[in-house]
This record gives structure tokens, sequence and C-alpha cells, in this order.
């Protein structure tokens, strides 16, 4: 049997996807619901730069997820972005709308990061978790921030070698003692380079520490591994990952 002609197209981009797991997500939704014109895809882009193009020879297109390292960079090109994405800074869904007798493409921008991020931390917290170390400066870090800000929790975000930021090795005992939640926005420990890990110091950790990781591909990466083993309750990006998705859904299908 032919497959159905495909009317409604949605798709994830990012560099890379090799981790992804949204188009058997999507697609396997798709298939519950009977949604059988709807289809998913993934597309690698070298450079941001591709992305109208991309946009332009999929006229089918309906929606998107955007992930790394595109969730800042492609906002340049939207033509809305909701005000919680906008002060976030960063876009991980994209609706595209065209109108019926001009065919004018109207792109717009949200982010259901946070959302996700607080449906999986909100149920580990306790009085005691007031402050935490972010991972990362990009924009699963940046709707992290926005999460906890939320949840009334004050937070920093740690890099390699961008300026405003502190860095790994600024990092000390005290550091650790004082901020009981570490999260993970970056890719360090994703799938296929899963023998890694961002270079805090763990001997620090402690069992009053929770550590969240955003990647889901392993399930226990390295980062939550030497977590568990100084008595840390940990979470991977399984949850925030539906969670995300879930609202990504209601927006754009």
């Amino acid at each position: 049997m032919p497959r159905p002609r495909i009317t409604k197209l949605y798709a994830i981009i990012g560099n890379p996807l090799t981790h992804s797991y949204s188009s058997e997500y999507w697609n396997e939704k798709f298939k519950n619901l009977k949604l059988i014109q709807h289809h998913f895809d993934a597309k690698t882009l070298q450079k941001i730069e591709d992305f109208p193009a991309y946009l332009d020879k999929n006229p089918l297109l309906r929606g998107l997820s955007v992930t790394m390292p595109f969730k800042i960079s492609v906002m340049q090109y939207l033509d809305y972005i909701d005000p919680v994405a906008l002060e976030i800074g960063a876009v991980n869904v994209i609706k595209v709308d065209r109108d019926k007798e001009t065919g004018i493409r109207t792109l717009s921008g949200y982010n259901t990061d946070w959302i996700g991020f607080t449906h999986a931390i909100k149920p580990m917290l306790t009085p005691d978790h007031k402050k935490a170390l972010i991972l990362g400066t990009g924009g699963m870090a940046k709707a992290a921030r926005y999460a906890l800000k939320q949840l009334g929790i004050e937070s920093t975000l740690v890099t390699r070698d961008k300026e405003g930021f502190m860095h790994y090795e600024d990092i000390t005992e005290e550091t650790m003692k004082e901020h009981t939640i570490i999260a993970n926005a970056t890719n360090v420990g994703c799938f296929p380079i899963v023998n890694q890990c961002p270079n805090i110091p763990y001997e620090y950790i402690t069992d009053k520490h929770i550590a969240i990781d955003a990647i889901y591909n392993p399930i226990r990466t390295l980062f939550l591994q030497q977590a568990e083993l100084k008595g840390a309750t940990t979470k991977n990006g399984w949850d925030l990952f539906v969670e995300q998705a879930r609202k990504a859904w209601e927006i754009v299908v």
C-alpha cells in the first residue's frame, strides 16, 4: 500500500542530531492518533545561515523543534517571539504559518524547555535547595535559569571561557556547599561521546545535592553516575524532553 501523501511536515533542526529521539516520539504520536498525513523529520544544519534555504525547500513545514546549537541564533529569523522566550533569550519551538491566499510565511518562536525543566526538577526540591549551578550558557542553560527563577531559586551559569560568567576552575568546595542544585545544560556526555562529563569537583557533592541533566541519551550520563556515587539525588533529561515536547505539540499541531 502506498504511503499517504504528507500534507503537514514537522522537523527538528540542530547539529548533531544523532542523540535525538524527537522523530521517533512525534511520528509514534502521529501514528497513534491516526494523523497519517503528518510526518516529523530530522534536519542537520551545518550553520544557522542554512535555515532560510531549508524553509524555502519545505513548504509543507508547520512546526519546528530547535536544539543545540541554534536555540539562540535562530531568533534572528523569526517574525514573532513569545514574551517568555524573549525574556529567556532562546527559542526551542517554532510555529510555521502560511497565509492561504498569499502563501506568505510567518515564523513564531516559543520556549517550552523551561516548562520541561520545571516539571522535572520541582518534585525533587526541598526548602534546603536555594541556589543552583547551571553548567553551560546556551539555550538550555537560559531556560533552566528562567525556570529556577520562577521557583524562587538563585542560579549561576558556569562556562569554560566566556566573560561575565563563573568559570569551572573557580568552583570551590564552598561554592559546591552553597549551591545544592547542579544542572548540566551542556551536551558533554551526550551520545555518542558518552565517556565525558563536565569538569566540576565531584568530590564536594553530598547527599544534600540534586544533580539534574538535560541529556536523556544515554539515560545515565557520566555526570549523573559521578553524582550518584556521592549520594546525590539525580534525574536525567527524559521527563524534561517529554514535557517540553508535549507543550510544543500544543503549540504547533
